[in-house]
């Protein structure tokens, strides 16, 4: 696709984030017009002000509720959208999404056992940051241990380190309070961001602008992880250090979101089909592309999540429900093809 198509596609998807985004403002069990919305996020400049008496409803709704958790849902969709594209394009794989290689369950482990010794905190999110970290320092240390095909190597010390970490959080749920600590366990476990604020925000979105930038800094270089490595060296490119570099940065991205928001699968999974049938599959074009995908379709899973019905869907439910026959379309459109 020429480079002027490739920006058209992808003014076109930030065009369709916004306005995931707005909807997510306006809609929800308090539907807010346009135009009272527009006053209120503009001061009171554009738009039709309030009834009486609903201005602080209206301001409460919208600064407390509705548009930190639209930002959290647009940042942590941009994030694994990301994600996912580059762990595809490391490990060639496209059914590979951002969980390979443990960090998501070394995360849960982290959060679940900060909730058993101290209930949901604070506490929590830190704890949760850690053991993520520590999971790649493990993934670290199973690769020392014999050398062979880095791909490889890397995929399977990613489900000896999964299957250990999921072991830890069985057992953490095993011992903990059934009526207390294990219902908020699993309530995080299944995503959710109705507890979104402007200092999640903040934490996710500051991770994304350095780490993600790593990555989009190196995009042009990605391609040629689809080399071998002494092909790769022969373009000027240390293709391990190019790795690890990559990993290690989109392992921060995905522990903080983990910690932030819980475990919500498939859309490191789905989003970069989505962005391959989109503008291909060359990293510079694919990965701003996966951004922005990922957060529109966040913004509108959540959207779904608290308005289809009275209770809300903890988001990463209707992430596997909506995302699981929207795979299997992809999968019939591009023939399992990646490249």
């Amino acid at each position: 696709m020429p480079a002027r198509s490739t920006g058209f596609v992808v003014a076109i998807l930030a065009i369709v984030a916004a306005a995931a985004f707005a909807l997510s403002l306006f809609i929800g069990r308090y539907p807010i017009p346009i135009g009272t919305a527009v006053y209120a996020l503009t001061g009171g400049l554009v738009g039709r002000a309030p009834a009486p008496g609903d201005e602080a409803v209206i301001h409460a709704i919208l600064f407390t509720q509705r548009l930190p958790r639209a930002l959290l849902a647009a940042l942590t969709g941009a994030g694994m959208g990301l994600a996912g594209a580059a762990f595809q394009g490391i490990f060639r794989n496209p059914l590979v999404s951002q969980d390979i290689l443990g960090v998501t369950t070394g995360t849960s482990f982290g959060v679940v056992l900060s909730i058993l010794l101290f209930g949901l905190s604070p506490a929590a999110q830190v704890m949760g940051m850690a053991t993520g970290l520590a999971s790649m320092a493990l993934i670290v240390a199973l690769t020392r241990i014999r050398a062979g095909n880095p791909r490889l190597i890397l995929i399977l010390a990613g489900i000896i380190a999964s299957a250990l970490w999921s072991a830890l959080v069985a057992l953490v749920k095993y011992v903990a309070d059934p009526f207390d600590r294990l219902p908020a366990m699993t309530y995080w476990l299944m995503g959710s961001l109705s507890a979104a604020s402007y200092s999640d925000v903040a934490r996710v979105g500051l991770t994304l602008a350095v780490a993600g930038g790593i990555v989009l800094g190196l995009r042009w270089r990605l391609n040629l992880l689809s080399l071998e490595d002494e092909e790769a060296k022969a373009f000027g490119v240390p293709a391990p250090l190019l790795r690890w570099v990559v990993i290690a940065a989109v392992t921060v991205i995905i522990a903080t979101e983990v910690a932030t928001v819980g475990v919500i699968g498939w859309v490191g999974l789905i989003v970069p089909h989505i962005g391959r049938m989109l503008v291909g599959p060359e990293h510079t074009r694919l990965l701003p592309a996966a951004l922005v995908v990922g957060a529109s379709f966040m913004l509108v899973v959540d959207l779904l999540a608290r308005t289809i019905t009275a209770a809300e869907i903890p988001v990463g439910i209707l992430t596997a429900v909506v995302g699981a026959p929207l795979f299997l379309v992809l999968l019939r459109r591009t023939g399992g093809a990646w490249q």
